[in-house]
């Protein structure tokens, strides 16, 4: 399968073959020359769709690894969440039983 080349290129070709041509050279070869820049234009362009492919491929690669990255860290239980469940210190048990004791001595208080 050959490859098309555009008219554009083709064109840039024979500018750059004109540009380069040596006296008393026949149209023959400066078409010969452009055909051979054609083919070089062509393949650069072949190689740099290659290289972004391969550049979009590791971008993909790259986000989707930080996305289960992000992923995996939510799942895991965070220090603040762990240091919350561990709030009940003893001042948090006395003011609680404190609490609780007033509550019971209302409650004796309601019952006399």
């Amino acid at each position: 399968m050959k490859p098309t080349i555009s008219a554009e290129t083709q064109q840039d070709a024979l500018a750059v073959a004109k540009s380069i041509q040596k006296p008393g050279q026949t149209k023959e070869q400066t078409k010969l020359i452009a055909q051979g820049i054609e083919k070089g234009i062509a393949e650069y362009k072949k190689q740099q769709k290659a290289k972004a492919r391969e550049r979009d491929k590791f971008r993909k690669q790259q986000l989707k690894s930080k996305a289960q990255a992000s992923i995996a860290f939510e799942d895991e239980p965070s220090d603040e969440y762990e240091s919350a469940l561990s709030q009940f210190t003893t001042a948090t048990w006395i003011c609680l039983t404190l609490l609780l004791v007033s509550w019971l001595g209302f409650g004796l208080y309601l019952l006399r």
